[in-house]
């Protein structure tokens, strides 16, 4: 028993800091009922046009549901879901840079940039992805500052 106690210890601090993980990014992420992207398809960002999942062909990473539009969505989304997931947990990235919070998204106003996809905020004539385009580059570090500190 003695030898086993060790790995024993690893495994329950191990399932500790996943259900804490996941508990975090449930109550960080944008989601609904712990279902991510309200229920857009993540891999169909990255293939030009975002597509309503289904609801049975999803996918639970990190304690967050992803729903997806093909088996082969779901799958190439196992691979690398770190690739797919949205940046800062799917909120409008343009107000999480200029004051850290977290602002409701139209999920099909987005933005592929250097790989990672970005939601913004597009309701009553305010399209935030418009105002983030103008300065993408000065936006991107303090959106990740601020996001970095929700995260930890």
């Amino acid at each position: 028993m003695k030898k086993f106690l060790p790995i024993l210890i690893v495994f329950i601090s191990t399932a500790v800091w996943s259900q804490d993980d996941a508990a975090a990014r449930r109550r960080n992420f944008n989601n609904d009922h712990d279902v991510a992207l309200k229920e857009f398809d993540p891999v169909s960002y990255f293939k030009g046009k975002p597509a309503r999942g289904d609801a049975k062909i999803t996918y639970i990473y990190k304690g967050l549901e992803y729903y997806f539009s093909s088996e082969a969505n779901r799958e190439e989304f196992k691979k690398t879901p770190e690739k797919y997931e949205p940046a800062y947990g799917g909120w409008c990235a343009y107000t999480v840079a200029i004051n850290g919070t977290r602002v409701k998204v139209d999920p099909t106003t987005y933005k592929i940039s250097d790989g990672k996809l970005y939601l913004f905020y597009n309701f009553n004539g305010d399209n935030r992805l418009v105002k983030w385009n103008r300065n993408e580059k000065v936006f991107k570090p303090k959106a990740d500052a601020f996001w970095l500190k929700t995260m930890h």
